[in-house]
């Protein structure tokens, strides 16, 4: 329960605003696509782990969260992230898609504590606007130890 949690918080965070970017940074993000924004965000969070740096660029301060466990907001995201990610030294996180459509985002995520944890597979989507992530829902799902059908989560 505890670890699921931390994923809820995890993929809630995803949508939360934080650091206000140096102006060269603002500038650059709103010249991006939205399959670049979402992508920059994504490769800064989950696989580099860099929270701050990632809500800071890519996420707008006043950001919607619509996950019932995270406020609203950039700096509760980050607040609640940064120490989350610096407490799991071995986590697991593998981005398997990125699902691109006008101001909306689907990304599809194996987050794990560690490479033996089964972990959860994560939907997280976004919604973009002005250069901006400024909205977030997820869906997250245990990754069972066996499945009623032969084809993978992932």
């Amino acid at each position: 329960m505890k670890l699921r949690l931390a994923y809820v918080v995890l993929a809630l965070a995803l949508a939360a605003p934080t650091a206000t970017p140096a102006a060269g940074q603002a500038a650059e993000a709103s010249a991006l696509t939205n399959r670049q924004i979402v992508e920059g965000f994504i490769d800064l969070f989950y696989r580099q782990g860099r929270v701050r740096e990632a809500f800071g660029t890519y996420v707008h301060e006043d950001y919607i969260q619509h996950n019932p466990l995270a406020p609203d907001g950039r700096a509760a995201a980050i607040a609640a992230l940064e120490p989350y990610f610096a407490s799991q030294p071995d986590a697991v996180r593998e981005v398997h898609r990125i699902i691109v459509d006008g101001d909306l985002a689907a990304v599809h995520v194996r987050a794990r504590q560690n490479p033996q944890d089964r972990g959860f597979a994560i939907v997280d989507i976004l919604r973009l606007e002005n250069g901006k992530i400024v909205e977030h829902w997820d869906v997250i799902q245990a990754v069972p130890e066996q499945s009623a059908n032969p084809h993978p989560m992932f």
